[in-house]
């Protein structure tokens, strides 16, 4: 990343408060980076069609097509682990690495469970974090015991392998499930493309089996449409059409068309999408949620009550600090710029009592991105609440939704470079 990239910062306003528009929302990033994997897996000679445009899936595209055997997936978290376990059963010597944030991400778990399959891989500078050394080989399955709690890519990684080890692979899941709808969602990816599977208790079984080409097509990402349910929120009145975005969904981040219902935001199908419907000031007096199945889910929601003055109290955020950055520390920076003190009542918390500290705010706050997409797409919609706000590093939206900023000048913000 060159300097010019990081000195770059987007000056927000939004003088609107009723919105009318449709949008064409990218396709789903987690469906893409699994799909991609499936296909490869089964030979297919089909492409997925709406593949997601974003950067990630970009990466995982370019490693799964490239002839070179080193691969430098830069920030792209989900195509480290998916990659990982994937290269270590095509024969070969691989080398993957990323940025230095990359390198700070944990694998250890990930790589000790390959092992115990059969893979051979060494890490290239620190014991438990990438880069890594692959040897990729033949690998045989059997009964794995894995922390439920850990991240569900880990697990989405070692599934996707699973139909394709010799004998199959038992995974025992111990103490509470994280981000339990990601692992449904690749279960059900994978039964699409013909593999039986069974999940019983905290128990998933996948027997050897062939995975099966299959003509698939990628719907609209539902983290995505998450900020303009956020947008609908703050606004007065809104109509946004959200195309190729449906009900029900295998996305588990779906479930946040129920949740804005409590900030008078409706979903209703129309065409081959959901119309959101904002009409008066309904809003909560205070919000609890548990983000155990949908993580990606906290900043939208943060900033939201934030920007709506709703205490709220959240759980179910473990995985949180091992994101594109801590995401726990990154929203109490941020949203301390506007007055509001976040607290982390034990691990896995986020609250906040209500109280606005008038001295803290600040009159034009300059926004860290940390290099993390959903921190510039979640603070971007605060600008509705009347505050003129400054994005660092903007085009880190890339990394799921390269069109973001363009949307957002579409029904009417302003979007400048500083």
């Amino acid at each position: 990343m060159n300097m010019k990239f990081k000195r770059m910062k987007y000056q927000i306003s939004a003088p609107i408060n009723k919105i009318e528009s449709s949008i064409k929302l990218p396709s789903s990033k987690s469906i893409s980076n699994r799909v991609l994997i499936i296909n490869s897996l089964s030979n297919s000679l089909s492409p997925a069609r709406n593949l997601s445009d974003s950067d990630d899936t970009k990466i995982m595209k370019q490693v799964l097509n490239s002839n070179s055997s080193k691969f430098d997936i830069g920030h792209a978290g989900t195509a480290m682990r998916f990659l990982t376990a994937f290269l270590s059963k095509i024969v070969g010597q691989w080398e993957i690495t990323g940025s230095q944030r990359m390198k700070q991400r944990p694998i250890g778990i990930l790589v000790d469970t390959l092992r115990k399959l059969g893979a051979k891989i060494e890490y290239i500078e620190n014991e438990g974090y990438p880069p890594l050394r692959i040897w990729g080989s033949h690998l045989k399955g059997g009964v794995i015991e894995l922390d439920g709690s850990i991240s569900s890519q880990y697990i989405t990684a070692l599934l996707l392998i699973a139909p394709t080890l010799e004998g199959g692979l038992t995974l025992k899941l111990k103490n509470r499930i994280t981000s339990r709808s990601y692992i449904e969602l690749t279960l059900k990816l994978m039964e699409e493309f013909g593999i039986r599977y069974s999940w019983e208790g905290n128990e998933i079984r996948v027997e050897e089996q062939d995975y099966l080409p299959v003509d698939f097509s990628v719907e609209a990402d539902w983290s995505g449409a998450s900020y303009w349910y956020q947008i609908a929120a703050l606004c007065d009145e809104a109509k946004i059409q959200l195309e190729n975005l449906g009900l029900p969904s295998i996305q588990g981040d779906a479930a946040i068309a129920k949740w804005f219902e409590a900030f008078g935001v409706i979903s209703k199908k129309s065409g081959n999408g959901l119309l959101l419907i904002k009409k008066g000031g309904q809003q909560p007096q205070q919000l609890s949620l548990n983000f155990t199945d949908n993580p990606d889910m906290a900043q939208t929601m943060a900033v939201l009550n934030v920007a709506k003055k709703v205490p709220f109290h959240f759980s179910g955020l473990e995985t949180l600090k091992i994101k594109e950055t801590n995401r726990i520390a990154a929203l109490q920076n941020e949203l301390a710029k506007f007055g509001a003190t976040l607290t982390e009542p034990s691990h896995g918390e986020l609250a906040w009592d209500g109280t606005v500290n008038e001295s803290g705010i600040q009159k034009k706050p300059v926004i860290d991105t940390y290099n993390d997409h959903r921190m510039a797409m979640a603070f971007a919609p605060m600008a509705l609440a009347g505050h003129s706000l400054q994005i660092a590093d903007p085009l880190v939206v890339t990394k799921s939704y390269p069109k973001y900023w363009d949307d957002l000048q579409q029904v009417g913000f302003t979007v400048n470079e500083t």
